[in-house]
Parts: C-alpha cells; sequence; structure tokens
C-alpha cells in the first residue's frame, strides 16, 4: 500500500546481506575465518563465524529472517536464506522501486547477518574486520541510490580507537553515521570512558552513533527463562529494549553526554512508549540521594532533549502522547522491513498513528528529524 504523506523517510530499515559477502569484501587475511552459511546433515543452514558453528542463531532460522508477515513460516532444509529474500531486501534498485510504491524519500539501513555473529565472536581484531567488510559493501550497496538509501556503519566497542578509524573511513566512503550493539564483552558501560575514542570521532565527523538491538550474549540478558520453546522467540523480542536502555543509561553513570555535549546518540528499534516514564524516574532518582553520584550539571531529561534521539513503531499507539511532553523533535519512525519481528501492515498502522498529530508535528516525525539528525 501506499503512504498517503510525502516526504516520510524510514529511520531504520534493514537488509538481508548476500551469503558470499565477507569473502569478497574481507582482506586476504581474514578470508579463512569470514562469516559463512554452511549446511548440516539434515540440511539445514546455520552460521559459521570466526571458523566455528554459531551457538547462538538457530539452525535453519536464517531463511526467516526475511518472513515480515509470515506466521507459519518454520526452519527447514526447503528454507534457504537466500532463496528467500524478499523484494528489495538484497538488491538496490529493488529497494528504490519499493521506497516509490510505498511513497518514502529515503530509508536508512541496517543489516541482518551483522546482529548476529556480534555476541559470539570476542576477537576485537576479527570483529573490526567483519565491521569493515560491511561497511564497504553496504556504502557500494547505497552508492548508486541518489541518496535515497543511507548506509549506517557497523562498529565495535572491543576496539574503540579501530572503530573510530572505521568510522572516519566508513564516513568518507559515504555512511551517514554508526551503530553499536546493546553489550559490551568487556562488560564496561557503553558510555564508560575506555570508549571516548569513538564518540569524540563521531563528535568531529559531525555523524550521529545509535545503538541498535543485536542478538546478546546469554550472560547480559537482564533475565532469561528456560524451557520457553518456541514462546521464546515472543519473549526475547517484548524484552530486547532491557539491553539497549541499560546501554543508554550508562552515558548518565559515566557523564558522557555531558564531556560530549554534542554527541547525538540514538535508540533503535526499542520501542518509544516507555521513554517519557523512563526519563521521568531517570530524574526523579537524580534528585535523590542515589543519584547524587551521577557527574551530571543537567537532569536527565534535559540531556536526553539536547542530545539524544528514538525510533518507534507504527503500531504503537499511546506513543504520540508522549511527543509533546518529552520533544516531538526527538522521534522518528521504522518499519524495519524486512524482519519477522515486525508486522507487514506498517502503512495502515502510520497512518493511524500521525492522523491527529499537529501538521508540523507529524512532519518532524516523518522526515524532518531523521534530515536533521543526520544531516540528510
Amino acid at each position: 500500500k501506499r503512504f498517503p504523506y510525502d516526504g516520510t523517510i524510514d529511520a531504520d530499515g534493514h537488509v538481508l546481506e548476500p551469503a558470499w559477502l565477507w569473502e569478497r569484501y574481507l582482506e586476504e587475511r581474514y578470508r579463512d575465518r569470514a562469516i559463512r552459511i554452511r549446511t548440516d546433515d539434515a540440511g539445514l543452514e546455520y552460521l559459521e563465524l570466526n571458523g566455528r558453528p554459531s551457538e547462538r542463531t538457530v539452525k535453519g532460522s536464517l531463511g526467516l529472517m526475511g518472513a515480515m508477515g509470515d506466521h507459519d513460516a518454520r526452519p527447514s532444509p526447503e528454507r534457504r536464506y537466500m532463496d528467500h529474500i524478499p523484494f528489495g531486501a538484497g538488491d538496490p534498485q529493488e529497494r528504490s522501486q519499493l521506497l516509490d510504491r510505498e511513497n518514502l524519500e529515503m530509508t536508512l539501513l541496517y543489516p541482518t547477518i551483522h546482529l548476529l555473529w556480534e555476541c559470539e565472536v570476542t576477537d576485537a581484531e576479527v570483529s573490526l574486520a567483519y565491521c569493515r567488510a560491511y561497511n564497504r559493501w553496504i556504502a557500494d550497496f547505497c552508492r548508486d541510490s541518489g541518496g535515497r538509501l543511507v548506509p549506517i556503519a557497523h562498529l565495535t566497542l572491543l576496539d574503540p580507537e579501530g572503530s573510530a578509524a572505521e568510522l572516519e573511513r566508513a564516513v568518507k566512503d559515504g555512511c551517514r553515521g554508526g551503530w553499536v550493539a546493546p553489550f559490551t564483552h568487556s562488560r564496561k558501560g557503553h558510555g564508560h570512558p575506555d570508549h571516548d575514542p569513538l564518540w569524540r570521532k563521531a563528535v568531529e565527523l559531525d555523524v550521529p552513533i545509535a545503538i541498535h538491538p543485536t542478538y546478546e550474549p546469554v550472560w547480559s540478558i537482564p533475565v532469561r527463562f528456560d524451557r520457553l520453546g518456541r514462546a521464546g522467540e515472543f519473549h526475547y523480542n517484548v524484552t530486547l529494549r532491557q539491553g539497549v536502555q541499560q546501554a543508554w543509561l550508562t552515558f548518565l553513570d559515566y557523564g558522557t553526554l555531558d564531556r560530549f555535549p554534542t554527541l547525538r546518540l540514538g535508540i533503535l528499534e526499542s520501542g518509544m512508549g516507555w521513554l517519557g516514564p523512563f526519563l521521568d524516574r531517570c530524574d526523579a532518582v537524580f534528585e535523590t540521594v542515589s543519584g547524587r553520584a551521577l557527574p551530571l550539571r543537567a537532569k536527565p531529561s534535559e540531556l536526553f532533549a539536547r542530545q539524544c534521539f528514538i525510533s518507534g513503531d507504527p503500531d504503537e499507539t499511546a506513543a504520540p502522547l508522549l511527543f509533546e511532553h518529552v520533544g516531538a523533535d526527538l522521534f522518528m519512525w521504522a518499519t524495519d522491513y524486512p524482519h519477522p519481528d515486525h508486522p507487514s501492515t506498517w502503512v495502515e498502522g502510520l497512518t493511524r498513528q500521525v492522523a491527529s498529530l499537529r501538521p508540523e508535528t507529524r512532519a518532524a516525525y516523518l522526515g524532518g528529524n531523521v534530515r536533521r539528525i543526520y544531516r540528510l
């Protein structure tokens, strides 16, 4: 279906990377440790990471990564990753055609397989090589789109200085910002001073950094329950915002936003309706004895309004009520296309969501905020 408002930008769309990406885009010395899609004796596909089978990604699930709206999809030998890439998810010309059909002006693009591997690979050198390979590929994917497909660079906090250098290279190559996972293998909070080289470089380059959900190491999941079976997919996708919330909170814990007062920091694919009560709680605790150790000169809500932004989903019916309370210039929306944890009916949902907004608020939410924050 076609969205009725012009000038609309998808703040968080996805691509399904080709299976050959890492063997072609990795530097030669890392090719033997490339990310690969293998097939087991039962015919089920699995990821190979740094020379070892993935333990976190369920066998046979790769073919489901583009199953938005397909509630009957199940892992099987017949459902192979490269055979089930939806229209526009793996081809840049198709993606531009999809934008035309849906009346979208642009989309910021994030990966799929690159959301899966980082929780298992703890080698900083290999991790940074994987990021470089993906970033070079996504820049090429978007290069001839006339600016309609916007590449965002994947960065790793295993090597902040290396990631700072990679961000600079990627921005020169066309990327308009970077993103990091919601956990760190070092278990140092994202806002820890050891990560300052990356935040400093983002400020220098005048590009935003966002925290985007990924598969997380088991140890980093706040509460984990066994024996949920396939219901675990529901449980995980409802609670995935918790890691992102805690990652963002460390930028208050360490006073990072005060150290870098022009850093633009985003929260993606974690919903947005929780933000108002979350900031209310931050402000309340900040004013008590429990908050006196925070190295902040302003309230958390003021820092968020000054430097941060958040994307949400078209099906969040209560979120628009918070726009004016928190700041309408901080919100943006996203399709998450083509991932299966979001419905395919975003046009209807977004049309309903913005119907009652004031025209200026609607224009900011649908595209204006993305243009300003990402300097598009």
